[in-house]
């Protein structure tokens, strides 16, 4: 059977080749998983984690977005402003930083950048508010 992998590569080079492409780019995809340095957390590990210290919540959807409700007591700056509008956070260094948009992909840009700001416990809602609001969580219209 090793035999005729040589066989099989030379008589289809397209398809050993999109399997090398795939191969590396899972690779390089699991290795920005493994070199992040912050959580993706649940809704329902998110709660746990509210329920269990002071955290701050930091919702970075756009002005427009949050009409719909946001969590409670959650500090709003749009992702496009984090890196101005960080100082903002500064004093909340020492706590747990629970970060979320509406499907947690803009979060995830927003907690690479705190963390290169120096927040050393991050959390990405995994789902966003969309997670949140499929769990059947409250939203505060504050």
């Amino acid at each position: 059977m090793l035999t005729q992998i040589p066989d099989f590569a030379v008589n289809h080079p397209v398809l050993v080749l999109a399997f090398v492409v795939l191969l590396v780019l899972t690779f390089f995809n699991e290795l920005k998983i493994v070199s992040q340095r912050f959580s993706k957390l649940s809704p329902a590990a998110a709660v746990q984690l509210m329920n269990s210290q002071d955290v701050v919540v930091l919702d970075v959807r756009e002005p427009s977005e949050t009409a719909g409700g946001k969590i409670a007591r959650a500090i709003q700056i749009p992702v496009g402003a984090l890196a101005k509008r960080v100082g903002e956070l500064t004093k909340h260094k020492d706590k747990s930083l629970l970060v979320y948009c509406k499907t947690g992909s803009r979060s995830g840009l927003a907690c690479k950048e705190l963390d290169k700001q120096g927040f050393e416990k991050v959390f990405n809602l995994d789902g966003g508010v969309t997670a949140w609001q499929d769990a059947h969580l409250p939203l505060s219209k504050k």
